[in-house]
């Protein structure tokens, strides 16, 4: 059976082996951050609908577990932002009745958690990983570039009320762009908000690949350092090292080798990638990441988008 919607399992760096959940079609979000590796959000939007069908997902879960090995984690992710989906609690609620054991994860934006109504059916999840970029306006708008509705404090509030409503796990995700979100008022907005917020874990990162534009940087782990000293809180952790993924279990040396067949025949993008193999952006971008630390490829920007090519290569013709 070919899976529309499920992906992996993957080589995730913080949830070991992740079977991937993709409720929305490609770069469906409500956010158009600079910095994703995903792409251009295709539809910036905050309206909730079933933007694929739930009836197929949820066959598609019951073939995958009839027919495979448990994954350690059950992931709701994908090249858009999940809960845009109006469903998705009862998928979760699916998966908590089936297979009660495995853990599920929600990574989102957290644009979204000012809705009463999703918080409530995110209850069912083990553990959320929202992303809380910035807590400025102006830092907010040129990081993560929303849906002109969106505004900072509700955005704030939303993680706020989440954290008092859920039970499980929240690891917060800041990620940092110098220049841009990395200041001193930045930085005391940040931690003044996750005081608020008060995650289990405030999980630091910062660019692995290049993102949508141009003229943005990773921080270097010193600068990630001084934010750290500078927070002096105990539960901040950097995660922006790439892991060596070829010690997790589920990486495969077959999906390294055809990205590097395909590329060698010409530069593709994530997209053309992930066309050209049939596997999900999501596993494209675990595999780019080891290939880019192994510096095995290289990046050039061209007006179709991001290709990865062999190093010393021609760009796209």
């Amino acid at each position: 059976m070919k899976y529309h919607h499920l992906f992996g399992p993957v080589p995730s760096r913080r949830l070991g082996m992740s079977l991937g959940v993709d409720l929305v079609p490609h770069k469906v979000c409500s956010l158009n951050c600079i910095y994703c590796e995903c792409g251009r959000t295709t539809l910036l939007t905050t309206d909730r609908k079933e933007y694929v069908p739930i009836d197929e997902v949820l066959k598609e879960l019951t073939h995958y577990f009839k027919n495979n090995s448990k994954p350690d984690y059950i992931t709701f992710s994908g090249a858009g932002e999940p809960t845009l989906n109006s469903r998705i609690g009862e998928v979760l609620e699916f998966l908590k009745h089936s297979w009660p054991k495995i853990p599920i994860a929600v990574l989102t934006n957290g644009s979204l958690l000012s809705d009463k109504q999703l918080r409530k059916e995110l209850l069912k999840a083990d553990l959320v990983l929202p992303s809380l970029d910035a807590a400025l306006n102006e830092a907010f708008h040129k990081v993560d570039r929303p849906f002109p509705g969106i505004k900072i404090k509700e955005y704030i509030q939303g993680l706020i009320d989440f954290r008092k409503e859920f039970g499980g796990l929240i690891w917060l995700e800041i990620l940092i762009l110098p220049g841009m979100n990395d200041g001193p008022d930045d930085l005391n907005a940040l931690k003044t908000a996750f005081e608020k917020i008060k995650p289990d874990r405030i999980q630091l990162n910062t660019l692995d690949r290049p993102g949508t534009v141009a003229r943005i940087r990773p921080a270097n782990s010193a600068e990630l350092r001084r934010i750290v000293d500078y927070w002096n809180v105990d539960n901040v952790e950097i995660i922006a090292a790439v892991p060596d993924r070829k010690i997790i279990k589920s990486y495969r040396a077959d999906v390294e080798n055809s990205i590097m067949e395909t590329i060698a025949r010409r530069p593709c993008t994530l997209d053309d990638l992930s066309k050209i193999l049939g596997i999900h952006v999501n596993e494209i971008n675990k595999y780019l990441g080891v290939l880019d630390g192994d510096h095995k490829l290289q990046t050039i920007r061209q007006e179709r988008g991001l290709f990865y090519q062999l190093p010393g290569r021609s760009g796209p013709s």
